[in-house]
Protein backbone atom coordinates (compact mmCIF):
# COMPACT_ATOMS: atom_id res chain seq x y z
CA UNK A 1 0.00 0.00 0.00
CA UNK A 2 1.78 3.72 -0.97
CA UNK A 3 0.63 6.93 -0.04
CA UNK A 4 1.10 10.28 -1.82
CA UNK A 5 0.60 14.21 -1.00
CA UNK A 6 1.26 16.12 1.48
CA UNK A 7 -0.19 16.76 5.23
CA UNK A 8 -2.63 19.41 3.88
CA UNK A 9 -3.50 17.54 0.72
CA UNK A 10 -6.26 14.99 0.53
CA UNK A 11 -5.48 11.35 0.66
CA UNK A 12 -5.43 8.77 -2.10
CA UNK A 13 -4.91 5.48 -1.41
CA UNK A 14 -4.09 2.90 -4.32
CA UNK A 15 -4.06 -0.70 -4.10
CA UNK A 16 -2.50 -3.45 -5.41
CA UNK A 17 -3.50 -6.64 -5.99
CA UNK A 18 -2.09 -10.40 -7.07
CA UNK A 19 -3.96 -13.32 -7.72
CA UNK A 20 -2.80 -16.86 -7.73
CA UNK A 21 -4.48 -19.70 -9.67
CA UNK A 22 -3.84 -22.55 -7.80
CA UNK A 23 -6.79 -24.80 -9.35
CA UNK A 24 -8.62 -24.55 -12.59
CA UNK A 25 -12.06 -26.41 -13.52
CA UNK A 26 -12.92 -27.43 -17.03
CA UNK A 27 -17.12 -26.43 -17.10
CA UNK A 28 -18.02 -29.56 -19.15
CA UNK A 29 -21.10 -28.82 -20.44
CA UNK A 30 -20.11 -25.66 -21.96
CA UNK A 31 -17.19 -27.30 -23.84
CA UNK A 32 -19.97 -29.43 -24.89
CA UNK A 33 -22.61 -27.19 -26.19
CA UNK A 34 -19.69 -25.59 -28.10
CA UNK A 35 -18.39 -28.83 -30.00
CA UNK A 36 -21.58 -29.24 -31.02
CA UNK A 37 -21.82 -26.00 -32.92
CA UNK A 38 -18.40 -26.61 -34.54
CA UNK A 39 -17.85 -26.75 -38.07
CA UNK A 40 -21.83 -25.68 -38.71
CA UNK A 41 -22.43 -22.37 -40.84
CA UNK A 42 -25.74 -21.07 -41.10
CA UNK A 43 -27.02 -20.50 -44.77
CA UNK A 44 -30.34 -18.33 -45.99
CA UNK A 45 -31.46 -17.86 -49.43
CA UNK A 46 -34.84 -17.17 -50.97
CA UNK A 47 -34.02 -19.82 -53.60
CA UNK A 48 -36.29 -23.18 -53.14
CA UNK A 49 -34.83 -26.67 -53.04
CA UNK A 50 -35.98 -27.43 -56.59
CA UNK A 51 -33.72 -24.14 -57.76
CA UNK A 52 -30.98 -24.19 -55.27
CA UNK A 53 -30.16 -27.45 -53.47
CA UNK A 54 -28.04 -27.36 -50.64
CA UNK A 55 -24.69 -28.37 -52.57
CA UNK A 56 -25.26 -25.52 -55.08
CA UNK A 57 -26.07 -23.07 -52.44
CA UNK A 58 -22.59 -23.98 -50.34
CA UNK A 59 -21.15 -23.59 -53.93
CA UNK A 60 -22.52 -20.18 -54.36
CA UNK A 61 -21.35 -19.21 -50.78
CA UNK A 62 -17.36 -20.24 -51.84
CA UNK A 63 -17.76 -18.05 -54.58
CA UNK A 64 -18.80 -14.85 -52.90
CA UNK A 65 -15.48 -13.70 -52.56
CA UNK A 66 -15.46 -12.59 -56.19
CA UNK A 67 -18.52 -10.33 -56.26
CA UNK A 68 -16.37 -9.08 -53.01
CA UNK A 69 -13.46 -8.09 -55.56
CA UNK A 70 -15.40 -6.79 -58.11
CA UNK A 71 -16.10 -4.09 -55.49
CA UNK A 72 -12.21 -4.21 -54.33
CA UNK A 73 -11.72 -3.34 -57.46
CA UNK A 74 -13.95 -0.34 -58.10
CA UNK A 75 -12.08 1.00 -54.80
CA UNK A 76 -8.55 0.35 -55.89
CA UNK A 77 -7.94 0.00 -58.86
CA UNK A 78 -10.72 1.90 -61.15
CA UNK A 79 -10.94 4.39 -58.54
CA UNK A 80 -14.81 4.75 -57.96
CA UNK A 81 -14.84 7.38 -55.04
CA UNK A 82 -17.05 10.49 -53.95
CA UNK A 83 -18.39 12.19 -57.30
CA UNK A 84 -18.48 15.40 -56.97
CA UNK A 85 -21.56 16.13 -60.28
CA UNK A 86 -24.52 18.07 -60.34
CA UNK A 87 -26.99 15.39 -62.72
CA UNK A 88 -28.03 12.18 -61.67
CA UNK A 89 -26.86 11.29 -65.35
CA UNK A 90 -23.58 12.07 -64.91
CA UNK A 91 -23.31 9.56 -61.81
CA UNK A 92 -25.34 7.24 -63.31
CA UNK A 93 -23.27 7.27 -66.26
CA UNK A 94 -19.60 7.58 -64.72
CA UNK A 95 -20.98 4.46 -62.96
CA UNK A 96 -21.61 2.87 -66.00
CA UNK A 97 -18.27 3.52 -67.22
CA UNK A 98 -16.26 2.68 -64.21
CA UNK A 99 -18.33 -0.96 -63.97
CA UNK A 100 -17.78 -1.91 -67.85
CA UNK A 101 -14.17 -1.32 -66.96
CA UNK A 102 -14.33 -4.01 -63.80
CA UNK A 103 -16.20 -5.94 -66.28
CA UNK A 104 -13.44 -6.22 -68.85
CA UNK A 105 -10.36 -6.64 -66.54
CA UNK A 106 -12.65 -9.53 -65.23
CA UNK A 107 -13.15 -11.19 -68.78
CA UNK A 108 -9.64 -10.69 -69.37
CA UNK A 109 -8.95 -12.51 -66.34
CA UNK A 110 -11.11 -15.32 -67.31
CA UNK A 111 -10.58 -16.34 -70.64
CA UNK A 112 -6.83 -16.09 -69.84
CA UNK A 113 -7.03 -18.57 -67.09
CA UNK A 114 -9.30 -20.96 -68.74
CA UNK A 115 -6.82 -20.99 -71.78
CA UNK A 116 -3.78 -21.85 -69.27
CA UNK A 117 -5.84 -24.62 -67.63
CA UNK A 118 -7.04 -26.13 -70.86
CA UNK A 119 -3.30 -26.29 -71.97
CA UNK A 120 -1.69 -26.92 -68.59
CA UNK A 121 0.51 -24.71 -68.82
CA UNK A 122 1.79 -21.59 -67.11
CA UNK A 123 3.07 -18.05 -67.52
CA UNK A 124 6.43 -16.72 -66.77
CA UNK A 125 7.47 -12.73 -66.02
CA UNK A 126 3.98 -11.81 -64.65
CA UNK A 127 5.66 -10.93 -61.06
CA UNK A 128 7.87 -8.35 -60.80
CA UNK A 129 9.16 -9.52 -57.76
CA UNK A 130 10.05 -12.89 -58.97
CA UNK A 131 10.61 -12.69 -62.82
CA UNK A 132 10.57 -16.85 -62.60
CA UNK A 133 7.39 -17.36 -60.55
CA UNK A 134 5.34 -19.11 -62.96
CA UNK A 135 1.14 -18.86 -62.55
CA UNK A 136 -1.72 -20.51 -63.80
CA UNK A 137 -3.95 -17.74 -62.13
CA UNK A 138 -2.92 -14.46 -63.39
CA UNK A 139 -4.85 -11.35 -62.27
CA UNK A 140 -6.01 -8.51 -64.83
CA UNK A 141 -3.69 -6.00 -63.34
CA UNK A 142 -0.66 -8.19 -63.64
CA UNK A 143 -1.62 -9.02 -67.25
CA UNK A 144 -1.75 -5.01 -67.68
CA UNK A 145 1.44 -4.66 -65.74
CA UNK A 146 2.70 -7.05 -68.50
CA UNK A 147 2.48 -4.75 -70.85
CA UNK A 148 3.32 -1.43 -69.14
CA UNK A 149 6.48 -1.03 -71.22
CA UNK A 150 4.78 -1.44 -75.15
CA UNK A 151 5.10 2.24 -76.45
CA UNK A 152 4.05 3.69 -80.06
CA UNK A 153 6.34 6.15 -81.27
CA UNK A 154 5.11 8.52 -84.17
CA UNK A 155 7.77 10.89 -85.90
CA UNK A 156 6.06 13.52 -88.94
CA UNK A 157 8.57 15.32 -91.24
CA UNK A 158 7.34 18.70 -91.84
CA UNK A 159 8.25 18.86 -95.61
CA UNK A 160 7.22 15.85 -96.93
CA UNK A 161 4.59 14.98 -94.25
CA UNK A 162 5.51 11.57 -94.38
CA UNK A 163 4.76 9.51 -91.04
CA UNK A 164 6.91 7.23 -89.31
CA UNK A 165 5.75 5.03 -86.15
CA UNK A 166 7.56 2.75 -84.47
CA UNK A 167 6.34 -0.03 -82.12
CA UNK A 168 7.91 -1.43 -79.44
CA UNK A 169 8.50 -5.58 -80.22
CA UNK A 170 6.81 -7.65 -77.94
CA UNK A 171 7.85 -10.37 -75.34
CA UNK A 172 7.24 -13.85 -76.02
CA UNK A 173 5.25 -13.77 -72.87
CA UNK A 174 2.89 -10.73 -74.71
CA UNK A 175 2.62 -12.68 -77.68
CA UNK A 176 1.79 -15.60 -75.95
CA UNK A 177 -1.45 -13.29 -73.81
CA UNK A 178 -2.71 -11.89 -76.61
CA UNK A 179 -3.21 -15.12 -78.37
CA UNK A 180 -4.70 -16.91 -75.80
CA UNK A 181 -6.83 -13.83 -75.26
CA UNK A 182 -8.21 -14.70 -78.67
CA UNK A 183 -6.64 -10.79 -79.95
CA UNK A 184 -3.48 -12.14 -82.03
CA UNK A 185 -0.50 -10.07 -82.75
CA UNK A 186 -1.41 -9.10 -85.81
CA UNK A 187 -3.92 -7.09 -84.38
CA UNK A 188 -0.99 -5.13 -82.15
CA UNK A 189 0.84 -4.91 -85.52
CA UNK A 190 -1.51 -2.75 -87.22
CA UNK A 191 -0.86 0.02 -85.51
CA UNK A 192 2.84 0.20 -86.76
CA UNK A 193 2.05 1.45 -89.96
CA UNK A 194 3.74 4.22 -92.39
CA UNK A 195 1.71 6.76 -93.99
CA UNK A 196 2.18 9.09 -96.41
CA UNK A 197 0.33 12.60 -95.59
CA UNK A 198 -1.62 14.55 -97.82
Amino acid sequence: MTRFGSASRPKRVIKKTRYHITRIARQEDKIAALRQRFGWKAFVTKAGQKRLSLEDAVLCYRNEYRVERVFNRLKSRVHIAPLFVKLNDQIEGLTYLLTLGVRVLTVMEFVLRRSLQKDQTKLPGLHLENKTKMTDKPTAERILQAFADVSLTIIQHAAGGEILRQLTPLSRVQEDILQRLGLGTSLYRQLEIQDIGN
